[in-house]
């Protein structure tokens, strides 16, 4: 096990998670929080969505919240788009990054985007011929590793669409994200995915991302860590989820994560105190708890002092 080398966190919080929220998060919190985020050491942080503000109305203010950020050196600030009019929106916004996203399941992209996969394809490859190079772009394909409703992903459906995208050259797509989008994948899956997924697209930025709805989101980063995938993204206090998936508890924590990792010895490059702290904020940000749990419980190196009457029991033992 090689923790030496750098592992790189990408934060999803404010689109990924504000998305589903049953409130509109202020505009204010979202740039605070951002703001905030930027301090950590993430590699990535996932501000917003530049979708139709009638399809995603937590994120109708997408336009200020990029234009009132401070943009701290070292940090990529990258943005969702659907479309070429996305896309146009998120160049003037100076996007670091564009992540477009469709599914490798028929079904689920059909739910989700209503459409289908050759159709995403052909609006996605409209973007990227339309972008061409002026700013980086990256492909998150959604439920790699199972469908709620079509039940089992084949590896090679994953790998048939990965292939169409990498055809662009990466001077036009620079990476791909691998989604478990409702929580359906397993370590050993993982394990098996991140070795052809290495081998095949060496030369391209390679993310998981996980979410939590079956309780092993932070095995899976451990399987894919151990496999040699060096990114991810997360969620700060693990919020987000899907529609499709249900018991969904969202995205892995970031914080937990984050957490686990550099009680393993990796080098994550995040400040993990400050982390927490912005975690410990969430709650109130969302007006609910949220799921991650090292904001709660403490890193274990917080110790904590015993009861008073341990002191009396040493002494009348020793």
């Amino acid at each position: 096990m090689n923790t030496k080398k750098r592992i790189f966190f990408n934060e999803v919080a404010t689109r990924d998670g504000f998305q589903i929220e049953p409130d509109f998060i202020p505009t204010d919190d979202k740039v605070a929080l951002v703001d905030a985020l930027s301090e950590c050491g993430y590699a990535k942080i996932e501000v917003t969505s530049f979708t139709s503000p009638k399809a995603i109305p937590m994120l109708r203010d997408a336009e200020e919240v990029m234009g009132r950020i401070r943009r701290m050196p070292g940090v990529e600030y990258t943005v969702l788009v659907p479309n070429l009019r996305g896309a146009e929106r998120a160049l003037e916004s100076r996007a670091d990054e564009l992540n477009l996203v469709m599914s490798v399941s028929e079904t689920h992209n059909l739910s989700n985007l209503r459409m289908p996969r050759e159709k995403s394809f052909a609006a996605l490859s409209d973007v990227i011929r339309h972008v061409d190079g002026r700013t980086p772009i990256n492909i998150s394909l959604s439920c790699c590793f199972g469908c709620p409703m079509e039940g089992e992903v084949p590896e090679e459906e994953v790998l048939r669409w990965s292939d169409r995208f990498a055809a662009f050259g990466a001077d036009r797509v620079r990476g791909l994200t691998i989604c478990d989008t409702t929580g359906m994948a397993h370590p050993a899956q993982v394990s098996r995915m991140v070795e052809v997924l290495q081998q095949r697209f060496e030369g391209l930025q390679l993310t998981l991302h996980f979410h939590n709805t079956r309780g092993m989101g932070l095995a899976n980063v451990l399987a894919a860590v151990q496999g040699g995938i060096t990114r991810f993204d997360g969620s700060l206090g693990g919020l987000g989820g899907c529609p499709y998936a249900p018991g969904a508890s969202g995205n892995i924590s970031s914080e937990d994560a984050a957490h686990m990792l550099d009680a393993m010895g990796y080098d994550t490059g995040m400040d993990i105190e400050k982390l927490l702290a912005v975690a410990r904020q969430m709650p109130g940000i969302v007006g609910h708890e949220v799921p991650g749990q090292v904001a709660k419980a403490g890193r274990i190196t917080d110790l904590h002092a015993p009861p008073p009457y341990v002191a009396e029991l040493r002494t009348a033992s020793a």
